[in-house]
């Protein structure tokens, strides 16, 4: 993947492993999923994930301190607590997804999913969720390279390239005339 390989021993100058340290076990993952299904009291995730109550307990403390999730009184209870994804929190949406779709296409048994993952406006099943390059092109493990900070847009050729402006939610990426890029 390129001409430098990340300090692998070097835990703090990566994401991964930050992003490990929160969500890196199953529980929190499934607390997770539940929130993006709705589920926002403590009676909810304990009875529709079957998990014991000092686990749920211990994951959603965790998931609050780490500001995925966010403690607020009920508005028609004040005494009850809602659990609610806050935008650092729906940030991982895509991440689940890949998962999801990953679990789906490797896991040892078929997936049929139900309900199904669908965009709003078409009520299609989503695409596979895939690395894009800044301009919004589908990128495969050998369009990947790693370089150092200050070698940002610089090409191998010396030149320098600018940013496109890249996508926006809503554009429109052409999945097939990518995948025939890519491919020839």
């Amino acid at each position: 993947m390129g001409e430098m390989r990340e300090p692998l021993r070097d835990l703090i100058e990566c994401g991964l492993p930050q992003a490990l340290e929160v969500m890196g076990e199953r529980w929190s993952f499934m607390i997770l999923r539940a929130s993006f299904n709705g589920l926002k009291h403590f009676e909810e995730f304990l009875s529709e994930l079957g998990i014991a109550r000092n686990i749920l307990s211990n994951r959603l403390a965790k998931l609050v301190d780490h500001g995925i999730l966010k403690r607020e009184p009920c508005a028609d209870d004040r005494r009850k607590i809602e659990y609610r994804l806050t935008s650092k929190g729906f940030d991982l949406l895509p991440a689940m997804i890949a998962l999801r779709q990953w679990g789906q296409k490797y896991g040892s048994d078929f997936v049929a999913e139900d309900p199904v993952l669908v965009d709003e406006a078409d009520r299609l099943p989503i695409g596979p969720v895939s690395i894009l390059s800044h301009d919004g092109r589908i990128l495969g493990p050998m369009d990947l390279n790693m370089i150092s900070r200050a070698d940002i847009g610089r090409r191998s050729d010396g030149t320098m390239s600018e940013p496109a402006e890249g996508l926006k939610r809503g554009d429109v990426v052409d999945l097939e005339a990518a995948r025939k890029a890519a491919a020839g």
